[in-house]
């Protein structure tokens, strides 16, 4: 888990609540592990009931937008089918840097695929107290 820093705390101030809240759950994602773009609506969604748990594709822009990268690990999240996804934009090169990203942390990339049952990120559900 990455802890944001003040730093951090800035750039995120500039993006949406939306955003902010999406990245804020990303840097939850340990190195070794991935999570989905899915995964990451339904888990906004759970914390917070007025976000659509469907909204997969309003995480991959957030991910596009991602001003604190590569600290807020957007290369750690990929597709629900296990695919690596985009990266940088869709940048010449970037998918590469991705899966090169990954494989540094441990993560096996596999004919562009990702284990999801050896990999996937299980968010902690906390309680209130």
């Amino acid at each position: 888990m990455y802890k944001l820093t003040s730093e951090d705390e800035k750039k995120l101030a500039k993006l949406s609540v939306y955003q902010q809240a999406i990245l804020r759950i990303l840097a939850e994602v340990p190195r070794g592990k991935v999570t989905t773009y899915s995964d990451l609506a339904k888990e906004l969604a759970r914390r917070d009931p007025k976000w659509s748990p469907k909204a997969s594709r309003a995480v991959g822009t957030t991910m596009k937008n991602n001003v604190c990268g590569p600290y807020i690990p957007c290369h750690r999240v990929i597709k629900s089918d296990g695919g690596i996804g985009n990266f940088r934009g869709g940048e010449k090169g970037a998918i590469e840097e991705k899966i090169k990203m990954l494989r540094s942390e441990g993560v096996m990339v596999v004919a562009g695929k990702i284990d999801l049952t050896r990999y996937r990120h299980r968010f902690a559900y906390k309680t209130d107290v």
